[in-house]
């Protein structure tokens, strides 16, 4: 039987330091929602002793998942992180699977209202890439790919947007961790700091990080932020809660991050009149504060 051919591949052999002079800087990037940017944090030692500070932001250079059922607030979360990151003076792809680069316009300019931005100062530096215009974006991981990069070097792009990652492999979630991974890959070597949301099925447990293709997406990825509502049925609910019956609560958590540290606590969620999300306290300070009334 002829022996296979073996290769040594060098160029994918660092040591620690070669390693380390290619990584971006640990800071802290933006995110335009309130309450959810100092929840990633950094140990400085004081002595021997750990004291955590702010990173305020997604780690720089994060691939991050945001996974939640419909109507939880993911895609709002997606613009004003691009709204947000575009006032800095930063280009952003926001590459839209689901719905019309036109009608994501509108709703990017509306975030912008809510925030007290300009949209007039952003708008050329918000490239919408319409991949739910056009099968072959969506279906063709190279044309995809190669179209990204075009994106990437003529805007200097170093922000990205994906709503949806689970639309690029509907009906074809065998190939979720292939999908997500090739994204992966080409957002770290063009320096990407990016959101990837991803749907939930209905019957996926409304706080966990799995997303339509299973566990597997999340964990290729940087950090995953859970996003779920719940509709309050009973008094206890009620009770828990502080809010009224027939009303929808909405919670938020960090399931990890590789890049720093993060809360891990559930917090409450809400979503303003004016389409803005903004993260509460946990759920730990709304319970002492029932318990000590």
């Amino acid at each position: 039987m002829e022996e296979k051919e073996r290769h040594i591949i060098y160029d994918a052999i660092y040591t620690s330091g070669q390693a380390r002079e290619k990584a971006p800087p640990l800071k802290g990037v933006p995110t335009g929602v309130k309450g959810l940017d100092d929840l990633f944090f950094v140990l400085d030692w004081e002595g021997k002793k750990p004291v955590q500070r702010p990173l305020g932001g997604l780690p720089l250079g994060c691939i991050a998942n945001v996974t939640g059922l419909p109507d939880t607030g993911k895609s709002l979360l997606g613009e004003q992180f691009a709204v947000k990151q575009a006032s800095l003076g930063e280009s952003v792809c926001f590459v839209t699977v689901e719905t019309p680069a036109a009608y994501v316009s509108v709703g990017l300019e509306q975030r912008a209202r809510a925030l007290g931005i300009d949209f007039k100062e952003i708008e050329d530096r918000l490239i919408l890439l319409d991949a739910a215009s056009y099968t072959r974006l969506r279906e063709d991981m190279p044309t995809l790919l190669d179209t990204l990069a075009h994106v990437y070097r003529t805007y200097k792009v170093r922000r990205t947007v994906i709503d949806s990652v689970t639309g690029l492999y509907e009906a074809r979630e065998m190939l979720a961790r292939t999908v997500v991974r090739a994204l992966y890959t080409f957002c770290k070597k063009w320096y990407q700091t990016a959101l990837f949301i991803s749907q939930k099925r209905s019957s996926h447990e409304e706080l966990s990080a799995e997303a339509a293709g299973g566990y597997a997406v999340g964990h290729i990825l940087d950090c995953s932020m859970v996003l779920s509502k719940e509709l309050i049925l009973s008094a206890r609910a009620a009770q828990t809660y502080q809010a009224t019956i027939g009303e929808i609560i909405r919670l938020f958590r960090i399931d990890g991050c590789r890049m720093c540290g993060h809360d891990t606590k559930i917090h409450l969620m809400y979503i303003s009149e004016a389409g803005l999300v903004e993260i509460g306290p946990p759920l730990t300070e709304i319970m002492k504060g029932k318990r000590g009334q």
